[in-house]
């Protein structure tokens, strides 16, 4: 579909013509390069508690966001008013910040290539707003249901629809359509003289309405939830001290993109801030490790057509058998760092820089049994499922708590514990695995990253996989 045809020219009523206006005017001041991200999103939010629909909302922005890189130099602007002369405006003040020696020769904008990794033809923010109210209906049931222990849920859908368009001073033209939802369920268990107890699950995608009612129901998520906490109501305390770590498969992939993944951002490595600063090429992990941030999973949360630069995503092999291989290259590092993008520029919004950020970022299946794995444990912790965590990018030190996880006792499962807080350090941590399960699972699409006040969505995932040695914090 052309430019001129499709929805993009309707939606934000600008031609061909203006883009390469509102280019010109961000580099009149000099510089190597701009762009221009306009974004148009449709939102909606329901969240239900004491069974009762208690918050609904639904959204409409729009706005435009322009860049000018000079050398080292960035200035960004951007405007909620897509008027010819505020566009102008923004673009006459990022111009200002940025201005340099530099001047781009003359450019033809081209539409360039593209995936198609979500063919979403009515998206959820599209569909009827009685039938989402119903879905969070129907997981608050659930849950209540599963367990008479069950007193207190809250579930809580979300969904959006935006509409992105990007030109560059390079001559790419760029638009997509991204649909997003996501549910996410939490539930309340208690028992005579014991203390309550959480249960989370929750899951999405860039998916139809469709996908709640076959793929992964309401009950799904509600039961998982449920299912959590009442395990967690006969959990004892978590024993302290250096002990061998089991990592379940799929959310627990949650510690990789925290621990790892951040480090691997192409701008803290340019900037000199990370643990992997000047080690390509180098090992920095077991060689049954390998950590790949792929963003053309069809319809996964984390994944997308075009990045929000206007490049198309890939999928990048960070580490291969124990060696680091490259970084996650935005537009402004791979220009500074003399290398090409990876597809991975993202920002929040408009109103948000682009910077160097994960898509869906996982560790490769390996050869062992996940049942082996466990039976090669004799005194051990199981990490079944996460909640929060914190990482230092300098050093690589995290400390990440663990919602769901169980002894480990001569190979075997035994007690869920509570309160388990994972402390380590990332690079450090991927040299002692060990063992690398053949069970790669993604999480169910729920990860929301922060990075810098900006949030975006993303994946995870992993295998079973048994570190070695680790420092697990506890009250026992």
């Amino acid at each position: 579909m052309q430019f001129s045809e499709s929805i993009f020219a309707t939606r934000f009523q600008i031609t061909r013509r203006d883009l390469e206006a509102y280019l010109a005017e961000a580099l009149s001041a000099g510089g190597d390069y701009a762009d221009l991200y306009f974004e148009y999103m449709l939102t909606s939010s329901i969240g239900i508690d004491e069974s009762m629909v208690k918050s609904a909302s639904q959204g409409v922005g729009m706005g435009v966001g322009v860049r000018v890189i000079a050398g080292e130099r960035t200035g960004y602007a951007y405007s909620d008013d897509l008027a010819p002369e505020k566009v102008r405006k923004a673009a006459r003040v990022a111009a200002s910040i940025a201005s340099g020696p530099s001047k781009v020769e003359k450019f033809d904008l081209n539409e360039g290539m593209r995936h198609n990794l979500y063919p979403v033809v009515t998206a959820p923010t599209e569909t009827a707003f009685a039938d989402r109210v119903e879905l969070i209906k129907r997981a608050d049931r659930a849950a209540r249901a599963y367990d008479p222990r069950i007193f207190q849920v809250q579930a809580v859908y979300a969904d959006h629809l935006r509409y992105v368009l990007v030109a560059t001073s390079e001559g790419v033209l760029t638009a997509d359509r991204q649909p997003l939802a996501r549910m996410s369920v939490s539930a309340l268990a208690r028992q005579s003289g014991g203390r309550p107890q959480r249960g989370h699950a929750g899951g999405g995608g860039r998916v139809e309405l469709d996908f709640f009612l076959k793929e992964k129901t309401p009950e799904h998520f509600a039961h998982e939830a449920a299912r959590e906490a009442v395990v967690m109501l006969d959990a004892v305390e978590t024993p302290a001290g250096e002990t061998t770590v089991v990592l379940g498969p799929g959310w627990p992939g949650i510690l990789l993109h925290e621990a790892v993944g951040h480090g691997l951002e192409a701008d803290f490595n340019r900037k000199g801030v990370s643990a992997f600063t000047g080690r390509i090429g180098q090992k920095v992990a077991s060689e049954l490790c390998t950590v790949v941030d792929d963003g053309t999973i069809r319809s996964r949360r984390g994944s997308l057509n075009v990045d929000d630069e206007g490049q198309p995503t890939e999928r990048n092999v960070l580490i291969e058998n124990g060696v680091l291989r490259g970084y996650l290259q935005d537009k402004l590092s791979s220009r500074l760092l003399h290398t090409k993008s990876t597809g991975s520029g993202r920002r929040e919004s408009y109103a948000h820089i682009p910077m160097p950020r994960m898509t869906n970022t996982f560790m490769l299946a390996g050869e062992s049994d996940p049942q082996d794995i466990v039976r090669s444990v004799s005194k051990g912790i199981y990490c079944a499922n996460f909640g929060g965590g914190q990482v230092d990018i300098t050093s690589g030190n995290f400390v990440f708590s663990a919602s769901e996880s169980y002894l480990i006792e001569d190979g075997k499962l035994t007690r869920p514990v509570r309160n388990a807080t994972l402390i380590g350090n990332g690079p450090e941590a991927l040299k002692h695995v060990s063992m690398v399960g053949n069970d790669l699972r993604l999480d169910e699409g729920i990860g929301v990253c922060g990075k810098e006040g900006q949030s975006v969505p993303v994946g995870v995932g992993i295998p079973t996989i048994r570190i070695d040695h680790m420092t697990v914090g506890g009250t026992a």
